[in-house]
């Protein structure tokens, strides 16, 4: 955190300047790329119409981050838990019940690793950035009550000091201090798989080009080879999720066959995870449509987690995808 005082009450722009890495803090928070972008924009509008009253005592990155921490805990209020459909239940049968379709509210749903990621910061802090936006990471966070996961995105993510934090949250560095204990009790009772990983290689870049040739091409032979026997799949707003190369061939040839003759062209990368847009031949017989942006987590050079996400009315122009591709 900075310590200096400001002399001279700052303009809009320097609050614009902290807009990334307030977002960042609020995907944390929330789970959800478009409610951290209404947080943040709420926040700086707040602290625009307050600028009067801001006299410089502390930061003003850190009296952004009291308004945004504020604003969060308004927004989550008793509102419950985002999640993954591994969160609510085993994993189901290829040829079962796909489950419900549950509202929006109910996910964690993908950032663009550029609505985050500072664009000047240097590699080791964007390589830290990305790993603290993983998927398994956001949904761990959310089991934690809001003002646990403020004191613990603080204090473990962007490295406060209790004491920093205490501030903040207009309490005690003890209760800080506790907080954090419990936090770190109940994410070690969670599944926070997939948080580490190193930048993909050259041979992760060519395992990702064969995956997306073996998909279009539907060629069960060829994915063999690119996806773990134990990999995952899991497609919101669904609560079906599968585990098991085998389960996931099953539905891809069984209830999820047509998307056979998909195309699927790259994506910004997503919460520091390879991603695609995948379009399926269209019902009208002429182009092809949207149907999921594809994350892709790869690890030990396969791959082992396949988020389909179906949210395209949203995520697609999240993302900078087409609405849908012609023949």
């Amino acid at each position: 955190m900075e310590g200096s005082t400001l002399a001279a009450k700052p303009a809009f722009g320097d609050l614009e300047g902290h807009r990334r890495e307030l977002t960042a803090y609020c995907y944390r928070m929330l789970g959800s790329p478009f409610e951290a972008e209404d947080a943040v924009q709420d926040t700086l509008l707040r602290a625009w119409r307050s600028l009067d009253r801001f006299e410089g005592r502390s930061s003003l990155r850190s009296w952004l981050y009291r308004i945004a921490t504020n604003v969060c805990l308004d927004m989550l209020g008793a509102r419950d838990r985002r999640a993954r459909p591994m969160d609510l239940g085993p994993a189901r049968s290829p040829d079962g019940p796909i489950g419900e379709i549950l509202p929006e509210a109910t996910w964690i749903e993908p950032v663009p690793d550029g609505l985050v990621l500072a664009e000047d910061a240097d590699p080791a802090a964007v390589a830290e950035t990305r790993e603290s936006i993983r998927l398994a990471l956001v949904a761990a966070l959310q089991h934690l009550p809001p003002r646990q996961r403020a004191a613990l995105i603080l204090c473990e993510v962007l490295h406060w000091k209790a004491a920093e934090a205490a501030e903040l949250l207009d309490t005690s560095v003890a209760s800080v201090n506790s907080a954090l204990q419990r936090a770190r009790a109940t994410l070690q009772g969670t599944d926070v798989h997939g948080l580490a990983g190193a930048p993909l290689g050259e041979h992760d870049r060519d395992l990702l080009a064969r995956y997306v040739d073996a998909f279009e091409r539907y060629d069960m032979d060829a994915l063999t080879e690119l996806i773990h026997d134990d990999a995952t799949q899991s497609m919101p707003p669904y609560e079906l999720w599968l585990t098991g190369r085998d389960d996931i061939f099953g539905w891809w040839v069984g209830p999820g066959a047509g998307c056979r003759g998909s195309r699927v062209i790259p994506a910004p990368t997503a919460n520091g995870l390879p991603a695609f847009g995948q379009y399926k031949p269209s019902e009208t017989g002429s182009g092809y449509d949207p149907w999921a942006l594809q994350v892709v987590r790869v690890e030990g050079r396969r791959i082992v987690e396949l988020t389909f996400f179906l949210a395209t009315e949203t995520l697609f122009p999240l993302f900078g995808l087409p609405p849908r591709l012609e023949a």
